[in-house]
C-alpha cells in the first residue's frame, strides 16, 4: 500500500501542465528574440534581404557619369547619371554636310583656291593671275578656304590705309602691285557679309603677309571678322564645326610668318600644319611628301596646280590637275601615307574640273 502511494505522487509530479503544487505561483518566463539587423535599401549594393532593421551599414556604388538618353548620339548604358554631356545629331549641314558637324575641324576636307584674289575679274591678269572669276563666283561654288597675299600699294607708303591684295613679291625692287591690286576692304567685306548669311559654314584664310601684324588686324576689325576668329591652342586637339559654330568662332586664319603672342588668332602655318610641294611640272610627280612645317601637326594643304616651263601657273593644263577622280586618288593616297584627309585642296583656275566636288568625295571617305 505504501509502494502504491509513493508511484501515485511521482506520477502526479511528472504529469504535464502545471507543475506547482498549491500555494506557490506559476513562473512566467519571457522568450526576447534580436531583431535581424544589415542594409534594408534595394539599391545598395550590400542590400540584405532577410534584415529587419537598417543598421545604416548600406554601401552604395560610385556614380559612373554620362549620357543617359538612348537617343543620343553618345549615350552610354553604363552611365547611372547624366552629366548633360549628350550630343545629337545635327538636322542642318555644316559647310554643306550634315556628316561634317561633329567632325573636328582638322578632319574635314575643305576646297581652296590659291591667290583667291588674283582673277581677271579682279583685274589681274596673266601671268600674275591664278582665277578668271573672283570672290563671288567662288563663294557660290562652295568655296570655303582663300589664300591671300598682302602687300603695301607702294614701298614708299607703308601706312595701314596702304594694305592691298598682290601677287608676287618685293624681290625685284618694286612692289608687286604693280602687276594689279585688289581693295582688301571690298573682298573682305564681302566675305563677312556671306559668313553673317551663311552662318554654318567654316571658313579659312591662309595669308602670306608682307603687312604689319597691326595694319592686318586693323583691316579685319574694319570688316567686321574679327570676332569671328579662332584661337587654338597648339597641340591641342581642334574642335567639331558645330562647336566652332557654336561658339561663334567661325574664321580659322593661318599666315606664312612666326607667331606674334599680341595675334594669337594669326596661326603660324608652319608651326600649325604643313604642306605638300607647290607648282609641281606634272600630275605624275604630284605626291603627298611634307615639304614645309611640322609634319607631326594634322592640318595640311595638299597643293593641287601645275607650273609650266617659265615657272608660272599653268592654266592650259587646269583641266587635268583638277579632274575630281584624279583629286580624290591623289587624297587616297595621301590617307594611307598620313592616316588622314588632307585639310585643304588648294588650286588654280578653280573653273576648269570641280575641286568642291573632290572635297565632298573626299569628306565621305571612311578613315579606320
Amino acid at each position: 500500500m505504501r509502494m502504491l502511494t509513493a508511484l501515485i505522487v511521482v506520477g502526479f509530479v511528472l504529469l504535464p501542465g502545471c507543475t506547482y503544487f498549491e500555494g506557490e505561483e506559476a513562473v512566467e518566463e519571457d522568450i526576447v528574440v534580436d531583431a535581424i539587423r544589415g542594409c534594408t535599401d534595394e539599391t545598395a549594393e550590400n542590400y540584405n534581404q532577410t534584415a529587419e532593421e537598417d543598421d545604416g551599414s548600406c554601401v552604395y556604388p560610385e556614380p559612373i557619369f554620362g549620357c543617359t538618353d538612348p537617343n543620343a548620339m553618345n549615350y552610354d548604358e553604363a552611365a547611372t547619371d547624366d552629366d548633360g554631356s549628350c550630343e545629337y545629331m545635327e538636322t542642318e549641314p555644316c559647310n554643306g554636310m550634315i556628316l561634317l558637324c561633329h567632325r573636328p575641324y582638322d578632319e574635314v576636307t575643305f576646297p581652296e583656291t590659291h591667290n583667291a584674289f588674283s582673277t581677271h575679274e579682279d583685274n589681274i591678269y596673266y601671268p600674275a593671275s591664278n582665277h578668271r572669276t573672283g570672290f563671288q563666283a567662288q563663294w557660290n561654288a562652295g568655296m570655303r578656304a582663300f589664300m591671300l597675299d598682302t602687300h603695301y600699294l607702294t614701298d614708299t607708303d607703308q601706312s595701314a590705309s596702304n594694305v592691298r591684295f598682290c601677287h608676287g613679291d618685293s624681290s625685284r625692287g618694286f612692289s608687286p602691285c604693280t602687276y594689279g591690286n585688289v581693295d582688301p576692304w571690298a573682298w573682305l567685306g564681302k566675305l563677312e557679309s556671306e559668313m553673317q548669311s551663311e552662318d554654318r559654314d567654316i571658313v579659312t584664310l591662309l595669308v602670306e603677309n608682307h603687312v604689319e601684324a597691326d595694319h592686318l588686324k586693323a583691316l579685319l576689325d574694319d570688316v567686321g571678322l574679327t570676332d569671328m576668329m579662332y584661337v587654338h591652342e597648339l597641340n591641342t586637339q581642334w574642335p567639331t564645326l558645330i562647336e566652332l559654330i557654336n561658339m561663334d568662332k567661325r574664321l580659322v586664319v593661318f599666315w606664312e610668318q612666326s607667331g606674334d603672342a599680341s595675334h594669337p588668332y594669326f596661326h603660324d602655318f608652319l608651326t600649325f600644319g604643313w604642306t605638300t610641294n607647290y607648282a609641281d611640272e606634272s600630275t605624275s610627280s604630284m605626291d603627298c611628301n611634307p615639304l614645309r612645317g611640322d609634319a607631326s601637326q594634322p592640318v595640311y594643304h595638299m597643293n593641287n596646280w601645275l607650273k609650266n616651263q617659265a615657272g608660272l601657273s599653268d592654266p592650259t593644263r587646269s583641266a587635268e590637275a583638277n579632274d575630281v577622280d584624279f583629286m580624290v586618288e591623289r587624297a587616297e593616297e595621301c590617307i594611307q601615307d598620313h592616316g588622314k584627309r588632307p585639310t585643304f585642296i588648294a588650286v588654280d583656275w578653280w573653273e576648269e574640273g570641280d575641286v568642291v566636288e573632290a572635297a565632298r568625295l573626299v569628306n565621305l571617305i571612311e578613315i579606320a
